[in-house]
């Protein structure tokens, strides 16, 4: 048997494996121990989440179309029902139907790059409905086949809104970490330290592409944002506000709420060629309230000597700011 042969009978093994797992859940004996099998099953590998939630949205497909959960209304025997084998048999090929019919389509070119300037904001609408925006200094490939729906961060943040395609999934790969949309809107940060994820909307199962294992992989909600540098995975929550926050780059704007200005100058910096240095641990710990345009340099200068009180001194490439020298 070829190698391709296998990874093919494989997928096809983890699909019926995934739609008997949806036939066993919808029986009326279901227990919290067929749950933790469930559980302990779809965390063995990212394949699994995936199938499952493929076959997950097959089966509800098959039910409107059929109405497959309940027994057949006025055209059936009365007390005929759909057996869960059934039900099985048709969530496998409502999944190879929509594979079928998606084959035909072709979508976009292949392997293109993005890219935009320090201080840059571009959007990228991709002809599923999928959209990208790129903030500032951001470097970003994307294949779009018939077959592959693939992202490539190489530097840089970007905002996806995804148009969910049970059939072909969505990937974002950074470094050595990879992000599938189960329909999602996601933020995703990368810098040469460390990869930030935060869902806003939706579900994304986040793995390390090159060996995954359970320690480094999770399914995140709304709310949630995977931190990871090389060896760490760290997972937390954020509020809705906060998020927005994170966010506000999408409008132009960067908002600080008790910034200590080390940080506040930081982020400015990744938008302007013109950079804020901090030049004591007094200023540094300093904080900083208020919304900025994100390239408006000047303006914040101005707000750091005139409310907080510091030294400013424009040198050019550079704008110094420390406290005041007795």
């Amino acid at each position: 048997m070829s190698v391709d042969s296998k990874i093919e009978f494989s997928a096809k093994d983890t699909r019926a494996q995934a739609a008997e797992w949806i036939g066993r859940r919808d029986r009326s004996d279901w227990s919290a121990a067929d749950q933790a099998a469930l559980d302990a099953w779809l965390a063995q590998t990212p394949a699994n989440a995936i199938a499952f939630l493929r076959a997950e949205a097959a089966w509800n497909r098959a039910d409107l179309l059929g109405d497959l959960r309940h027994p057949a209304r006025d055209a059936a025997p009365r007390g005929f029902a759909i057996s869960a084998p059934m039900k099985i048999a048709a969530s496998i090929a409502a999944i190879a139907m929509l594979g079928a019919a998606a084959a035909g389509i072709l979508l976009w070119p292949r392997d293109r790059t993005y890219t935009t300037p320090v201080g840059g904001h571009e959007t990228i609408n991709f002809a599923d409905g999928s959209r990208i925006e790129l903030n500032t200094d951001t470097v970003l490939r994307a294949r779009m086949t018939t077959d592959q729906r693939i992202i490539w961060l190489d530097k840089g943040e970007a905002f996806f809104q995804v148009k969910h395609d049970s059939v072909h999934p969505f990937v974002v790969v950074a470094g050595n970490r990879r992000i599938t949309d189960l329909g999602t809107k996601f933020l995703v940060r990368r810098d040469s330290v460390k990869l930030e994820v935060a869902v806003a909307q939706g579900r994304v199962w986040f793995d390390d592409a090159a060996k995954p294992a359970p320690s480094q992989s999770a399914l995140l909600s709304p709310g949630d944002v995977a931190m990871a540098t090389a060896g760490t995975v760290s997972i937390s929550r954020k509020s809705t506000q906060s998020l927005a926050t994170e966010l506000s780059w999408r409008q132009g704007v960067l908002v600080f709420k008790h910034t200590t200005l080390a940080d506040a100058a930081a982020e400015f910096n990744r938008y302007n060629h013109q950079k804020l240095v901090v030049a004591d641990a007094t200023a540094a710990g300093r904080t900083i309230g208020g919304t900025f345009p994100t390239t408006d340099v000047e303006l914040f200068s101005r707000v750091v000597r005139d409310v907080l009180g510091l030294r400013v001194q424009n040198n050019g490439n550079e704008i110094v700011i420390s406290a005041h020298a007795d």
